[in-house]
């Protein structure tokens, strides 16, 4: 399918921006561009969480440092890609999104060129790339994927992920765009968020402190996504995990504990999961780490980083 061509980006003179057309109606993706000078290792294409969109430009500009072009991909309803009437960040159906990163993999290895392409997702992010390379995997498009904080599970009790899941099926069918939950909470996003006790300058219209509401049909999706990797995925290219040391979740306001914990997601649920997801997966704990650990403490998202490297230097 034709895409647009190249215009400016909102982060600045070294980025350009795509749009990617999808399956009719007019919905688009928006593929992001940072090139190397120049790019003797590749690409990285990078796929956002829930609630979020690209603009980490630090993590972009680590890799074009390290001769790989910079590519992410705002999917469909989210960030630079939401349109007006659109209900932001859903789909009834994780697939839906491997039409942005077919579309996104085809300019970056058939019109851009390059013959080595690494997937990194972070969040939800990390597990739509999972399924995306598992669909994928008799087509060689990758030689790598590596996932900053995954989601593979439910953070919540036993009870919700059980009962609560039958539940959401049902609902989920019957009535999609019904609220499970209004939001995320507060905590995560005033972590990072230069306004309250973050680094992060981001827009809050594309990536509100609370996040975007929970719609039925969407944690249907993410759920039957979950027991996808449960039941056992074949990634046939080799994965790295990257996880904080450990989780502080439910907090109903912040504390400086949440500077050093994953909020959002429970890594013990990565610790279980992640081994499921192909034949060949390296799992990683970045002590003090925060959710995204590209955006957590200096020091803690240099470590990140270069297990990063040393993990793509040895493939």
């Amino acid at each position: 399918m034709h895409t647009g061509a190249m215009t400016a980006d909102v982060l600045g003179a070294d980025y350009e921006t795509r749009t990617l057309p999808l399956g009719g109606g007019g919905v688009s993706a928006t593929l992001v561009r940072r090139r190397a000078r120049p790019a003797t290792r590749g690409a990285v294409l990078y796929v956002h969480g829930f609630a979020d969109y690209f603009f980490q430009a630090h993590v972009a500009e680590h890799f074009t440092a390290r001769a790989f072009d910079f590519y992410a991909v705002d999917l469909r309803a989210y960030g630079r890609s939401l349109r007006p009437g659109e209900t932001a960040n859903y789909v009834p159906d994780l697939a839906a999104h491997f039409e942005e990163i077919d579309a996104a993999t085809r300019v970056i290895r058939e019109e851009d060129g390059h013959r080595h392409l690494v997937l990194l997702g972070h969040s939800t992010g990390g597990l739509i790339t999972s399924l995306w390379a598992h669909e994928r995997r008799a087509d060689d498009v990758i030689d790598a994927l590596v996932l900053n904080s995954p989601w593979l599970d439910l953070a919540e009790p036993w009870l919700v992920r059980t009962v609560g899941t039958a539940l959401v099926r049902v609902v989920g069918r019957v009535a999609p765009r019904l609220v499970v939950k209004k939001g995320l909470g507060p905590v995560y996003g005033e972590s990072i968020h230069v306004d309250h006790h973050g680094e992060w300058d981001f827009d809050t219209t594309w990536k509100p402190i609370e996040a975007f509401p929970v719609l039925a049909g969407w944690l249907r999706a993410v759920r039957r996504g979950h027991a996808a990797v449960h039941r056992g995925l074949a990634v046939a290219a080799p994965v790295l995990v990257l996880h904080s040391g450990r989780s502080h979740l439910h907090a109903k306001r912040w504390s400086p504990e949440a500077m050093t914990a994953d909020t959002v997601l429970d890594v013990e649920h990565m610790r279980r999961w992640a081994p499921r997801i192909g034949r060949d997966v390296t799992l990683v704990q970045v002590d003090n780490g925060m959710h995204d650990l590209f955006l957590s403490a200096e020091p803690v998202r240099k470590r990140a980083l270069a297990e990063v490297d040393e993990f793509l230097d040895g493939i």
